[in-house]
């Protein structure tokens, strides 16, 4: 039996004008990086609607990613050569302080209560990771990583992954001999300079994410939790996903109970491949739907997921799915080029 996930009670009010018309007052609010180029930068952030109707469009330049914060009453933007929070209706750029070099932002992190942001700058071959508040803005440390030398790309290839636990940065990229191999940045006790590890040779990781108090890591043999040096534990694999490979991981819901997973249907030769869904106490991951062209999805605390597939925007009832199997699957929108999704809570006017 699937368990019935408890949400908070986030509803939609429906507030009557004297004129007599409803204007429908949504409980969140989503930010979407679209149009990106052949490198991979989107040039707009759009502000929609849970229906998907548009709220706002306002150029970027070399966006990168988006994410929410702690009171998710604004959103981080990433972009190439800078990151700032920004309103629901992605006005009012407040940028994260200067990092103490020139950045060239490529990848972005959250810890599990979206306090901390890490972001990794490469430029010109040379690796750079900076730790912020997500709330402040502050710079917490800065640190140049140990000199990369990636392998040969194939479409095999463990990405660049990052994640946060605390102050505490980690750091996941392709090995030149095969597997990964793992850096982490800390400022240890007594002292205000970051202390960078040596590189940990590790097997294969496809990404990162913070869950339950750990760092989980997507392996070829499942998704097991990091040791404290980094390394990802055979004992620890997920049973509800099984010892399978997944390539992406992302956490959400109320409280963050929700974990959904992903294996790329590019790298797995297939047309479509299943997004699995799981509440932490339900014996095996429940299937949301087979997809194809994952490009990122959010999952809020009213209930649903948005997941950027291809070209489309989805959403999917996840209350409803857990316990009923139904997912009440709903195309939203069509953007171009889509990269990256975050949710807001808009303020509403009294």
């Amino acid at each position: 039996m699937r368990r019935l996930l408890l949400l908070p009670v986030l509803t939609t009010a429906l507030l009557t004008a004297c004129t007599g018309t409803e204007e429908v007052q949504y409980a969140v609010q989503l930010n979407v990086l679209t149009n990106a180029d052949a490198s991979g930068r989107a040039a707009q952030l759009r502000a929609l609607n849970t229906d998907g109707g548009s709220v706002n469009t306002v150029p970027v330049t070399g966006g990168v990613q988006v994410l929410p914060v702690s009171g998710s009453r604004r959103v981080i933007s990433v972009r190439v050569d800078g990151a700032e929070t920004r309103t629901p209706q992605g006005e009012d750029p407040q940028p994260f302080a200067d990092p103490g070099f020139t950045p060239c932002y490529t990848r972005a992190a959250q810890d599990a209560a979206r306090t901390r942001l890490l972001l990794l700058s490469e430029c010109s071959g040379v690796q750079r990771a900076a730790l912020f508040s997500s709330d402040t803005r502050a710079l917490i440390w800065s640190a140049l990583l140990p000199t990369y030398l990636p392998p040969v790309t194939t479409s095999d290839t463990p990405p660049t992954r990052l994640a946060v636990q605390g102050d505490v940065g980690l750091i996941s990229r392709a090995r030149l001999n095969g597997g990964s191999e793992i850096i982490r940045v800390a400022i240890p006790g007594g002292t205000s300079a970051p202390e960078v590890s040596a590189p940990l040779a590790i097997p294969a990781v496809f990404d990162l994410v913070p869950y339950g108090g750990r760092v989980l890591a997507a392996t070829a043999t499942g998704i097991q939790a990091l040791t404290s040096s980094g390394e990802p534990d055979s004992t620890t694999t997920l049973s509800a996903f099984g010892a399978t490979r997944y390539d992406r991981l992302w956490v959400g819901g109320a409280n963050n109970t929700l974990l959904a997973a992903w294996r790329s249907n590019v790298l797995a030769a297939t047309s479509d491949s299943p997004l699995r869904l799981w509440d932490g106490a339900a014996t095996t991951a429940a299937t949301v739907a087979t997809l194809a062209d994952i490009r990122d999805l959010t999952l809020p605390s009213d209930g649903k997921a948005y997941v950027l597939a291809g070209s489309a925007l989805n959403r999917y009832d996840v209350t409803l799915g857990l316990s009923t199997g139904n997912w009440a699957p709903r195309t939203l929108a069509s953007l171009t080029a889509p990269l990256s999704i975050a949710w807001t809570v808009p303020v509403t006017t009294p």
